[in-house]
């Protein structure tokens, strides 16, 4: 018997991702503590654009290992949803990467409403990485 796939609804997928804000929040709580402790960091202005760096890598580490390891976040799991190539192999770390930078446009909404146009409900950064979000039914 085989599991067939089906893809998650676009409000199902929003509300994966305001889970996965919420801990992307704590981790970057935790990594910004750490930053400011090691560093001695006290907002000086010179010190602001490693910070942000450093801000953003943690982040994209966070969605990287996730992605590459099992193609699930905890928000993911949650919500039964899994990240795969469109062939349906695990992804690589070039689709990993582009899909972390071009999800950036999620965040200005385009690619949340290129879902409710696509032919098969996959948001914009997907259909441009290579990727697609599955569920099992």
């Amino acid at each position: 018997m085989t599991d067939s796939l089906s893809v998650p609804g676009v409000w199902r997928r929003l509300m994966s991702m305001a889970y996965d804000a919420v801990l992307v929040v704590a981790v970057v709580f935790i990594a910004g503590f750490l930053f400011v402790a090691l560093t001695r960091y006290a907002g000086q202005l010179q010190m602001r654009p490693f910070f942000q760096a450093y801000l953003v890598g943690v982040i994209a580490a966070y969605y990287l290992w996730f992605w590459l390891h099992g193609g699930q976040t905890l928000a993911m799991k949650t919500w039964h949803i899994r990240l795969e190539s469109v062939d349906g192999k695990p992804l690589t770390l070039m689709q990993a990467m582009r899909r972390f930078a071009l999800a950036w446009l999620c965040l200005l909404g385009v690619s949340v409403l290129w879902a409710f146009f696509d032919r098969d409900r996959q948001f914009l950064h997907d259909r441009l990485a290579g990727t697609r979000l599955v569920t099992k039914k």
